[in-house]
């Protein structure tokens, strides 16, 4: 199925809108399958019309090809461009799941991650536990340790730490640690 997905998707890419390229490369990446040929396709879609992506498809879109692994260094310093553009619109999700793509590829785009601190920082009452770790774990992987994300990442997380997962906590710790945080709110 997935082959004959392939031919067809790629075959109409260049018709496809921002959220129909955010989708189909979300839902390859979600299933496992990281097909070269349908994201390198919806690479260059996307990067073509980056500009028509609202905050969730960038955030998908960067999602998608960091879960499979997929630097394409054209699509993602696009996403970057775009997203700093348009970070005001970013909800916590948004915020949080494009700094683990950038992170998970090894990408820090300095005004990226820049303007993703200034508006986590402004917003974080309303970022979930799952939020808070997945930014700081962006932030530390990165070797970035902002120290007013930190901190308000520490103050927010002392309400709900016995909400976090297993992987969460120790992702949150280990983020704290590597970027050589000790904030009393949170240790």
């Amino acid at each position: 199925l997935f082959s004959a997905l392939t031919v067809a998707a790629t075959a109409r890419m260049h018709n496809f809108t921002q959220q129909n390229v955010a989708n189909i490369v979300w839902a390859y990446a979600k299933v496992g399958r990281n097909d070269g040929q349908l994201f390198g396709s919806a690479a260059k879609a996307a990067t073509a019309d980056i500009g028509s992506f609202n905050s969730q498809g960038l955030a998908n879109t960067a999602w998608a090809f960091a879960k499979v692994r997929r630097n394409d260094n054209e699509l993602f310093d696009s996403i970057a461009k775009a997203a700093t553009a348009d970070i005001g619109n970013f909800k916590p999700h948004n915020l949080s799941n494009t700094v683990w793509a950038f992170a998970t590829v090894g990408r820090s785009d300095e005004e990226l991650f820049d303007c993703v601190a200034e508006a986590a920082t402004t917003n974080m009452g309303n970022f979930n536990s799952q939020n808070l770790s997945n930014t700081v774990w962006a932030f530390a992987k990165v070797g970035r340790s902002d120290k007013e994300l930190f901190h308000s990442v520490a103050k927010a997380s002392t309400g709900s730490i016995g909400n976090l997962s297993s992987q969460a906590l120790a992702n949150t710790v280990w983020a704290f640690a590597t970027a050589g945080r000790s904030d009393e709110e949170l240790f």
